[in-house]
């Protein structure tokens, strides 16, 4: 394993399905990674960022970098920044694919879009390394990558998923209680009854409250390169993009169709 994005990785093994301190001031039902059965059953259905950053991890720590790479565009396909980092950690170190310095920062920058500090300080870190040729390429495939990822378009793609899958489940259209229970497909093709009020915490489904979520995780934890150095503060002037504006392309192929699902041991981590 290339230990140069080992910080980054360690961080989404650990945080890839993990919830951050409750977003409402009632205590939020458990989180479902928690649950095998749920992540298994269900929940992944409707959470495309978060199967293949789980597909991708799992690929990954299996060697198969081509295939992992592969898996962690599809995840940032549907926003998940921290999927948009490790493209670009890879795109940096030429793992499971060329290596290319100038797309590798448009992907941290893409994966900054946010705000999120740890890829704020990656992308600089990144920036201050390349030479001026590809400063000017970064600049022009960012735009294209923007196009595709960016925010605009990636954020409604994963907004119709949540949206889609839970009108799909049991009960979506009954309304909301706290008996109900959820038929569930399970892998071997039966059924899995599930409480209603831990499947369907708005956190998960909601796409504002989802996005809250993933934004109280990923805001604040400090990611860094092991042969770069510490993570230091950045000036107000360094949060903002140099890749300019774009219109957004909505019309972007989907990645083709799998029904591949991660493999989760112990609690739900791959």
């Amino acid at each position: 394993m290339n230990s140069r994005h080992a910080t980054l990785a360690v961080l989404l093994f650990s945080l890839a399905l993990v919830s951050s301190q409750a977003l409402a001031a009632d205590k939020p039902p458990a989180d479902p990674a928690s649950d095998p059965v749920m992540v298994t059953s269900g929940f992944l259905s409707g959470h495309p960022d978060l199967r293949f950053r789980l597909l991708a991890l799992q690929k990954r720590s299996e060697g198969k970098m081509e295939a992992a790479f592969g898996f962690f565009q599809r995840a940032a396909y549907y926003g998940d920044k921290p999927s948009a980092g490790m493209v670009a950690e890879m795109l940096w170190d030429g793992t499971g694919t060329s290596k290319d310095r100038a797309s590798a920062y448009a992907w941290m920058d893409l994966a900054a879009e946010r705000g999120y500090e740890g890829f704020l300080d990656l992308r600089e870190r990144y920036w201050a390394k390349l030479d001026e040729a590809e400063r000017k390429q970064a600049i022009i495939v960012g735009q294209d990558i923007y196009a595709r990822y960016g925010d605009a378009v990636a954020l409604p793609r994963i907004a119709t998923a949540l949206r889609m899958e839970r009108r799909r489940m049991t009960g979506s259209r009954t309304g909301f209680s706290a008996n109900l229970q959820i038929i569930v497909p399970t892998p071997g093709g039966g059924t899995e009854m599930i409480e209603g009020s831990k499947f369907y915490d708005e956190r998960y489904w909601d796409p504002v409250q989802y996005q809250q979520w993933h934004d109280a995780i990923w805001s604040k934890p400090r990611v860094a390169r092991v042969d770069i150095g510490q993570v230091t503060q950045l000036p107000q002037e360094d949060l903002n993009t140099r890749i300019p504006k774009v219109e957004p392309a909505p019309d972007t192929m989907e990645p083709e169709p799998t029904d591949e699902m991660p493999v989760l041991h112990d609690g739900g981590r791959p």
